[in-house]
């Protein structure tokens, strides 16, 4: 796979941190092994781009089934530190339009945090 992924869970937060490229090649296995790590608890998801090399449109598309997923009631979706090749992807995608997109993770995990406080 031309993808690795690493895990970290924060109360219920699941980022992953992605390192390499996202293209046809890949992006069916990409899909099947995000979609493993995710566990029942987790409210929220956040992908964090910032060693993605590359990301086609399939990528894209993983991204968006996963966004979907996490777009219930309860749950969230955010992805962030794009690297420039991602971000240019995103941009022109308009994906940066229908996505929460944050300059780092902090960022994000704050973002998601902040919003479950007043959920509560």
């Amino acid at each position: 796979m031309g993808i690795i992924i690493e895990w970290e869970r924060r109360d219920g937060i699941l980022v992953a941190t992605l390192t390499g490229r996202i293209d046809g090649s890949n992006a069916s296995e990409f899909q099947k092994t995000l979609e493993a790590g995710i566990d029942p608890g987790d409210y929220a998801l956040i992908l964090d781009f910032e060693q993605v090399s590359f990301i086609s449109s399939a990528g894209l598309r993983v991204v968006l089934i996963l966004a979907k997923k996490f777009n219930e009631p309860g749950k969230d979706f955010r992805i962030c530190t794009l690297s420039d090749p991602a971000r240019g992807v995103i941009t022109m995608s308009g994906f940066d339009r229908i996505i929460s997109v944050h300059e780092s993770q902090t960022a994000a995990v704050d973002a998601v945090e902040k919003i479950r406080a007043t959920r509560s």
